[in-house]
């Protein structure tokens, strides 16, 4: 079942979006600290699940864990279920409160699927049905958690994907696919040249940080000679800037730890990589189009989708995964915030997530600059007064320069590297 499905979570600030007073106000909500979302899956598969869900509901009359106390030996069996894969329910009362709620949130994230902190039959039905045949399997599931690095919860996914007709030992990753994919053709270009790796932009980074000390700080206006230069500083320097921001946002996400975050930020990728693909051969227009119509069918706020797309922006960039980054960064921009056309401006200039499209560059650069110029604040280095003319004058002359994309001779600068620092609110 769980083959061509996929159920992510994307994690949103919600002390910007929901007052503390009203998550005190019910003790059946979610931590106030966070809001994670089903976005993912709920986009890629909203139809398939409808349909797969009547057949899979053996048990159509058990109802969810409503808002009401359900009857005591089924909340006994959750929390004992809960307690066993290391989702902290409590003592087993049978009173399913806040601490059984915030358990069945750990076990749905742990999973990838949407943080509701109630269980829909599904979830329930693998919980429980797993904790009991994790008791009765004697030594077969002693030798399964012995190999096992995620303990008894690996088990989980191991019993998940025997459901799903998969082998998948305690621990290890199953494929998740966000959409049904096209069959192969029977027929192929060959190629000689291999997949391959594609280019790491913190490797490069750190080439263009070398170069820039050596140059003795930012190229300036005034002594800007080769465009590719400044836009790879300043490429740079935004990475810096997004990653700085997502990192600060993190420390304010109650009830995950970072490498949590980290994860459901990856699964973003695999379901924003048709619209970055889309960068290189589409217009602008089409590609905010398509974005749009996405972002419609999720069912979030503008404040959850702006908190999610600027925290897996950085660890996007952090990590190295550009489909993550460029996808939250076309996030950012569809619902509004056009400075981020610098990003994408970024990436088709230098190749970086998407095929090279200098034409198509000076667009989103142009965008993300009359942003700039109608008002927008700054969202990387503010600090820095000049900024913003010197990405139009090297986005204006990209592509007139023969020299290659990373800077190589060091050329003396009077500016002096910035200090990142982030001020949170």
């Amino acid at each position: 079942m769980f083959t061509k499905t996929i159920t992510a979570s994307f994690i949103a600030l919600s002390i910007a979006i929901v007052p503390v007073s009203r998550a005190s106000a019910d003790a059946g909500d979610f931590v106030a600290g966070a809001l994670i979302g089903g976005l993912v899956g709920h986009v890629a598969t909203k139809e398939s699940q409808r349909k797969k869900s009547t057949a899979t509901r053996s048990t159509a009359s058990k109802p969810s864990i409503p808002s009401t106390q359900p009857s005591t030996q089924e909340a006994r069996e959750i929390q004992a279920s809960l307690n066993y894969f290391g989702f902290d329910a409590g003592r087993v009362d049978g009173q399913l409160g806040q601490r059984s709620r915030n358990a069945v949130s750990g076990y749905q994230a742990y999973l990838g699927y949407p943080i509701t902190g109630r269980l829909s039959p599904f979830e329930q039905d693998l919980l429980v049905s797993s904790y009991n045949r994790a008791q009765a399997g004697g030594d077969a599931v002693a030798q399964q958690l012995a190999s096992s690095p995620d303990g008894t919860r690996g088990l989980l996914k191991a019993y998940r994907a025997e459901l799903a007709g998969q082998t998948v030992a305690p621990g290890q990753a199953t494929t998740s696919v966000v959409a049904q994919q096209p069959p192969a053709p029977a027929t192929s270009l060959p190629s000689f040249l291999g997949n391959g790796a594609s280019p790491s932009l913190a490797s490069h980074c750190n080439t263009v940080s070398l170069l820039t000390n050596t140059n003795g700080g930012f190229t300036t206006t005034a002594a800007m000679t080769d465009p590719n230069v400044v836009l790879n500083e300043q490429f740079c320097l935004a990475r810096t800037y997004a990653i700085a921001t997502s990192e600060d946002m993190i420390t304010k996400v109650q009830g995950f730890t970072p490498d949590q975050i980290a994860a459901q930020c990856k699964q973003f990728g695999p379901a924003m990589q048709p619209y970055v693909a889309a960068l290189a051969l589409k217009s602008q227009a089409e590609v905010v189009q398509d974005v749009a119509s996405f972002i419609l069918t999720t069912g979030m706020s503008p404040a959850q989708l702006k908190g999610t797309a600027q925290i897996c922006m950085g660890v996007g960039y952090r990590t190295d995964d550009m489909d993550v980054a460029l996808g939250s960064a076309l996030m950012l921009f569809t619902m509004g915030d056009h400075v981020y056309g610098e990003l994408m401006g970024h990436h088709l200039a230098q190749g970086f997530g998407t095929s090279q499209r200098i034409d198509a560059a000076r667009v989103w650069y142009a965008e993300g600059l009359k942003a700039v110029d109608n008002g927008a604040p700054a969202v990387f280095a503010p600090g820095q007064p000049e900024r913003t003319e010197l990405l139009r004058k090297a986005s204006l002359t990209l592509g007139t320069s023969n020299s290659s994309v990373t800077p190589v001779q060091p050329v003396a600068q009077p500016a002096s590297l910035p200090v990142f620092g982030i001020t949170s609110d």
